[in-house]
């Protein structure tokens, strides 16, 4: 019989939790790619689907990429460091390298991958705050989200930025050379203790089950979908050309064919494929009619909601909020995709 690998989980639980209550902290370095020279701005603004050129100094976007189809081939975060400098946060720079090559064109830029330079702590939850203004030398009381900042923690130095990738109001990325990662870690580690959190060493919790908690994407759930399908059609600046423009405003105007839709399994121990590990997702169909109208894209757990949680890759507006189904024989029904409210 399937056990579920999420509900009857100690480990994960805690870990879940203690972002949520207390304080949650790991090392949660992506790879950075840092683009510079008189022409970064414009060349990322075309790379990218948001708004670059907005971007002050010490300010943070979240953009996703596009190929020519419009299809997402990456998320980022852009942090402006300088007029002429920026840091792209992804899990793929290997592909974004040779992305950029093949858009350069007459742009005036140039980028390196500075990943084994630098590492990244995430600090997460009620209490982050509270461990992060122990450490460090200037307080970060008006850090507002989604800025960064240069600052010390005993004398070393490093980048604070209030984001995060869990929902809670308050979380900190802190930045640090590689050379004084042990250090830096071992301060986090005993802050954290002492605000009465822990570490978080379970890599589905910090990609999977904090994140879907707060209706957030994972990149395995956007790859090839188009912004609209994913809840990003909010974040497309028309005014100027980007890589997948033609493409994307044809989508606009005939408007997108799926849609990511939340879900809840109710049987204790559901088994049910989704995306998430790999394969194809479980086919979901309408009760009692023969059409597949979806696949089941994330199945995961809510420790805040104790419920099984997910999404769905669906046809448009064959689903709707309150419906219940059965996939692959398991009562399910569809909810928002926000499960910390």
């Amino acid at each position: 019989m399937y056990k579920n690998i999420f509900k009857y989980d100690d480990m994960k639980r805690a870990e879940h939790m203690a972002v949520r209550e207390t304080v949650g902290w790991y090392l949660f370095t992506h790879q950075i790619m840092e683009v510079t020279g008189p022409d970064a701005e414009a060349f990322l603004d075309y790379v990218l689907l948001n708004n670059i050129a907005t971007l002050v100094p010490g300010k943070d976007r979240y953009t996703v990429m596009l190929n020519d189809k419009a299809e997402i081939i990456d998320d980022v975060v852009v942090m402006r460091r300088e007029d002429e400098k920026f840091w792209v946060s992804t899990l793929f720079s290997m592909p974004m390298d040779d992305w950029f090559y093949d858009h350069q064109g007459d742009y005036d830029v140039d980028w390196c991958d500075i990943t084994d330079e630098w590492h990244m702590f995430s600090v997460q939850g009620p209490k982050s705050k509270e461990v992060i203004e122990s450490l460090v030398k200037d307080s970060i009381e008006d850090l507002k989200f989604f800025t960064h900042a240069e600052n010390e923690i005993n004398d070393i130095p490093v980048i604070i930025n209030r984001t995060g990738f869990t929902g809670e109001k308050w979380g900190f990325e802190v930045y640090v050379e590689e050379e004084n990662t042990d250090d830096i870690e071992d301060l986090i580690r005993k802050a954290c203790e002492q605000a009465g959190g822990r570490q978080v060493t379970d890599f589905q919790v910090m990609a999977w089950t904090l994140p879907t908690e707060a209706g957030f994407y994972y990149m395995r759930d956007l790859k090839w979908r188009n912004p609209f399908e994913v809840d990003l059609g909010n974040r497309i600046n028309w005014e100027k050309d980007f890589v997948g423009k033609a493409a994307l405003k044809k989508i606009a105007d005939e408007g997108p064919s799926y849609e990511m839709i939340g879900f809840e399994a109710l049987d204790d121990d559901p088994y049910i494929r989704a995306m998430q590990y790999g394969g194809p997702g479980e086919p979901v169909y309408i009760d009692g009619e023969e059409e597949e109208i979806g696949r089941v894209a994330k199945l995961v757990y809510s420790y805040v909601k104790d419920v099984n949680n997910g999404y769905i890759y669906a046809k448009k507006d064959k689903l709707h909020i309150g419906d219940k189904l059965k996939i692959h024989g398991y009562d399910c029904v569809i909810v928002e995709k926000n499960w910390l409210k």
